[in-house]
Order: C-alpha cells, then structure tokens, then sequence
C-alpha cells in the first residue's frame, strides 16, 4: 500500500503498510512484520449553528432600522454611518447653527457627533434615542 522512511532518535525505519481493516492494520517496520490496533476515530462533533437573533421591532411592530428615503428632502441631515443614536440634542422647531451638535451616533463602539451643516430652525427630527440608522438616513430636516 504505502511506504514511509522515518528517523528516531537517530534510527532510521522503513515502514511499509500492506493492509488496513477497520481499525487493524498489518504493517512491515524493517522487514519485521506486525499487527497494529488503531484506535476507533472519535465521532464527528456537532456544531450548532447559532443565527443572529430577529432584527428588534418597535412596539407597534414597525423594525426599528430607519432606512434611507430614496428621495432627497432638502435641508436634511444625514448620518455618515450606520449606527444607534444615543443622545438627541434637538427637538422640533429650535434654533441651531451651523456645528451645533444634533445628535450622538454610536458607530464600531465609538461615540460620534452629528452637527448642524447649516443655520436654521429645526422642522422635522426623524429619529429617537435608541433607534438603528443606516448610512445616509435622513436623521433631522432644518429649514
């Protein structure tokens, strides 16, 4: 069947392998042959597969996941990355101007701050604390 050369501890050995039944195998070591019991191979383990738990809904259903809209609303400021929104420091009708700090977005475990790009009032905050945001989502409209 198979020949192998092998070297311990300075011997050199030939070993060649005539036959292998279940786990009895007949095998020749410098011409001398010899029956050798292997052990039984263990059986497979079974890997379980874990699934990432259900995207979380709010309580009326709704995902909590705030997708992008794909129309361009003017005055809309929009989250560079996705992320959960940790701190909201605007509320509908302020006034902020421009590099005031709107929200905080949580994104790769690092805190980030979304600013004003723009002075004006606030018309629309379209997110909450708490909510996922996908990249480019519209996150506050300011008029």
């Amino acid at each position: 069947m198979k020949s192998f050369k092998y070297t311990i501890n300075g011997n050199v050995y030939k070993v060649h392998i005539n036959s292998v039944v279940e786990n009895i195998a007949e095998v020749e070591v410098n011409g001398t042959p010899y029956k050798v019991t292997m052990e039984k191979p263990s059986k497979k383990q079974v890997v379980t597969i874990k699934r990432p738990a259900q995207a979380p809904t709010t309580p009326s259903g709704a995902p909590v996941v705030t997708r992008p809209s794909s129309a361009s609303t003017p005055g809309a400021v929009r989250s560079p990355l996705p992320g959960i929104i940790l701190e909201v420091k605007c509320s509908a009708g302020s006034a902020v101007k421009r590099g005031d700090v709107l929200f905080v977005l949580e994104a790769m475990k690092m805190e980030n701050n979304i600013h004003a790009d723009r002075d004006g009032n606030v018309i629309e905050v379209k997110v909450n604390k708490g909510d996922s945001v996908l990249e480019n989502a519209e996150l506050v409209i300011i008029g």
